[in-house]
């Protein structure tokens, strides 16, 4: 059995985590950067840096001390080393560097994207390769096929903006806070999703990649018109959203080689509405649906220390010189998609 720890700072999430190669989290922690982030509708990259900065050591600490674990007990330390805010994944990768280098074990840079992609086989042993992974966060839009660890083809993709920006504007736009989704999903408990007529961008298309830019502009536009509540236009949103995502999907799963289980991941996947639509969806396929426990859609250390398990056996580690990367895509041989801002 091996014992990865795992570190993620790629956003606004501080964690670090304690996995066992059998599937088993021994400690983790994650320090929310709400409080420091709500007066700005968002996250501000230089404040989470810092934050990172003061919080991961004592975290680390915190996580070896519950598990009466020390460093040199450890088979590897697991970091993201990207995509996201560059200086808080520099925070972590370089905490990692310095553990792996003072304790003598691998260091594993691992991307983000794959500790998303991986973390639905941490709480389901069943799961195996391969499978189509929507992977659906505040960054990143994504269909995919994953055939294994390292192995991703990229089949979709978002031509602008990610559905979890899409969200986190529209809470801005209706004054509900930061983190955004979380609150559009409450309040969209209240209202009416049929009451808006909101557009569903390329639904219908032949293309399967995703755009959520007119979604934003019309939830702006039926908010300054005054004619509608705040709770029918998050419904109406939200219902739109999960209307696009169908339709993407299916049409992606019609021209994708097949797979038996349909897996969602990433923080949108926490959604349950979303949930619940994408599952009726697996069933009319007759493919098994998967989602990971909440706890794991979004970003965490444990999905980050597992996707190192998942490494260990086939890497030997990383050098200690490995650079952090703001875009690091999962197929980096995917074709480019037509559109700006393109979320690779």
């Amino acid at each position: 059995m091996g014992l990865v720890l795992g570190i993620e700072s790629s956003c606004d999430e501080t964690a670090a985590a304690l996995v066992t190669t059998d599937r088993r989290i021994v400690a983790q922690r994650i320090a929310s950067q709400e409080a420091e982030h709500a007066p700005y509708g968002g996250v501000v990259p230089e404040i989470a840096a810092r934050a990172h900065a003061e919080r991961l050591a004592p975290m680390i600490d915190a996580v070896l001390s519950e598990s009466g674990v020390e460093l040199r007990d450890l088979d590897a330390i697991a970091a993201t080393a990207g995509p996201g805010l560059i200086g808080g994944v520099m925070v972590g990768l370089v905490t990692g560097k310095a553990l792996a280098m003072a304790s003598d074990v691998p260091l594993l840079a691992i991307n983000h994207l794959e500790g998303h992609a991986l973390s639905p086989r941490l709480a389901d042993p069943d799961l195996a390769f391969p499978y189509i992974l929507l992977l659906v966060s505040g960054g990143h839009c994504q269909i995919l096929r994953v055939e294994g660890v390292g192995r991703y083809r990229r089949h979709a993709t978002t031509i602008d903006d990610a559905l979890g920006e899409a969200f986190d504007k529209t809470a801005k736009i209706l004054g509900l806070g930061y983190p955004g989704g979380p609150a559009v999903e409450r309040l969209a408990r209240e209202g009416d999703s049929t009451a808006v007529p909101l557009p569903r961008p390329l639904k219908g298309s032949a293309e399967p990649h995703f755009s959520f830019a007119g979604l934003k502009s019309a939830v702006l536009r039926a908010h300054e018109s005054g004619r509608y509540s705040a709770a029918d236009i998050a419904a109406s949103f939200q219902q739109a959203a999960i209307d696009c995502v169908l339709d993407r999907l299916t049409r992606a799963l019609d021209t994708l080689e097949q797979a038996p289980a349909l897996v969602v991941a990433g923080g949108v996947a926490a959604n349950q509405a979303m949930r619940g639509a994408l599952e009726t969806l697996a069933v009319d396929r007759e493919m098994r649906f998967v989602a990971p426990p909440l706890a794991l859609c979004t970003d965490n250390a444990a999905m980050i220390a597992w996707a190192g398990c998942e490494r260990l056996p086939l890497h030997a580690g990383d050098p200690l010189d490995f650079r952090a990367r703001p875009r690091w895509p999962l197929d980096p041989e995917a074709q480019p998609v037509r559109g700006a801002g393109v979320k690779a």
